[in-house]
């Protein structure tokens, strides 16, 4: 499609983010007016989600495994950009819509519905007003639980080597 996504229709808007993209797709509309248009790009939509859902306490991380692993392996090149807020958060932005998927890690011990509830709640308030799109859905998927004593003092997973019961 050769059309700049704020000159598309609603319609093609949808089909040119038709799939979940991880900023991908260029900037959407999100506000028109006679004045000018403004923009905001995808990656936005992502890194606002991303803060948004850690905010909840019972949200350990964000992320399956391999974007985890591939998060750990980042942040220790030097000049890397670190942890990345829109690691575990698809988004597909439309002109005035936005649809967001999360990948968590829970803590131990957190009611994982009612913890669902609660960044859902947070993603959308955050998205909506920020940037003005109306959020249509947040999907959330629990990838793991974090156990107590999972991480060592760094923050870091612990190595995993066989543990003995006795000294």
């Amino acid at each position: 499609m050769t059309q700049s996504p704020s000159t598309a229709t609603g319609s093609e808007a949808a089909a040119v983010s038709s799939g979940r993209t991880a900023g991908a797709t260029p900037a959407r509309l999100a506000d028109d007016t006679g004045q000018g248009k403004t923009t905001i790009a995808s990656g936005v939509v992502q890194k606002i989600a991303g803060i948004a859902a850690r905010d909840v306490s019972g949200v350990y991380s964000m992320g399956g495994g391999v974007s985890r692993a591939f998060g750990a392996i980042r942040e220790r090149i030097p000049g890397g950009s670190g942890t990345s807020q829109a690691a575990g958060v698809q988004v597909e932005v439309g002109e005035k819509q936005a649809a967001i998927d999360l990948d968590i890690v829970v803590e131990y011990g957190a009611g994982i519905v009612e913890l669902a509830r609660a960044v859902r709640r947070n993603v959308i308030a955050a998205v909506e007003q920020m940037t003005g799109l109306e959020v249509i859905e947040v999907n959330i998927a629990v990838n793991d639980i974090h156990m107590p004593g999972d991480d060592d003092d760094n923050g870091e997973a612990a190595p995993s080597q066989p543990s003995t019961r006795v000294e």
